[in-house]
């Protein structure tokens, strides 16, 4: 990619009075954490028929083997934050960003020191009881024996991350469109705009311009995108951070 590019992002984001980030799995992989769809996606190795809501309640207990072994096991124990990551998080430090939109459920965007995060598809740090609706963190719920019951009422228990089956909660999707539509600056890190209705954010604002970093070419590309930075998402922000003077 030319440097020139990366001048031209750097002076957006350089000028921008409201930037808003919308991140997929793309800026989390790096971190450890595999994508769900494609060759080599979490898809490729389980059933996704677990996170289907009407199968976990008619077995709970297959459902959270898996879920205990992704997300859990496996991914609460080795992800950690990466410099895109501690990118954003500086910018929004900065008075830059407004807020980071995520469709990921890792919580890393909060690790890195995000303070404005929207997760639009919940977050795997806390469960809810399908029962009373009391929610708990992670932390305070022994996943030893499976599947965990609610402390309270001892109805079965669900991270809080939306499943197939489920709508986005009103209050996640409100406070996304409210920074979308306030954007003069988006930058799209790590999701292919394929999944609904996430996807649709970045079109509700096309007077913002909009940077993308991205591997390959997503269905942002030819439609809105106006800077594409084809790189790791590492690798993109740790070029505009070297351009911007950042001290990360």
């Amino acid at each position: 990619m030319k440097i020139d590019d990366y001048q031209l992002a750097s002076e957006y984001i350089k000028s921008s009075k409201y930037a808003v980030a919308f991140t997929g799995a793309g800026i989390s992989v790096e971190s450890g954490i595999p994508t769900f769809r494609g060759k080599d996606g979490l898809w490729s190795r389980y059933d996704p028929k677990v996170l289907d809501l009407q199968f976990f309640i008619s077995n709970p207990k297959e459902s959270w083997s898996v879920i205990r072994e992704i997300f859990y096991d496996y991914m609460g124990e080795n992800a950690r934050p990466n410099y895109a990551h501690k990118f954003l998080a500086k910018l929004e430090e900065m008075g830059i960003l407004k807020g980071v939109i995520t469709q990921n459920i890792d919580n890393l965007h909060q690790d890195a020191g995000s303070k404005n995060v929207i997760e639009f598809h919940g977050t795997a740090k806390r469960l809810v009881c399908l029962g009373c609706k009391s929610y708990y963190d992670i932390s305070e719920i022994d996943l030893t024996t499976l599947p965990p019951l609610c402390p309270k009422c001892s109805s079965l228990l669900k991270p809080d991350f939306i499943f197939f089956g489920e709508a986005i909660p009103p209050d996640a999707y409100a406070e996304s469109r409210l920074l979308i539509d306030n954007a003069d600056l988006l930058i799209i890190i790590g999701t292919t705009g394929e999944v609904a209705p996430a996807s649709y954010l970045p079109y509700e604002n096309r007077d913002a311009t909009v940077i993308e970093i991205n591997i390959e070419e997503s269905a942002y590309t030819p439609t809105i995108t106006d800077i594409f930075l084809k790189d790791r998402a590492t690798i993109a922000t740790e070029r505009l951070a070297k351009l911007l003077n950042m001290d990360i």
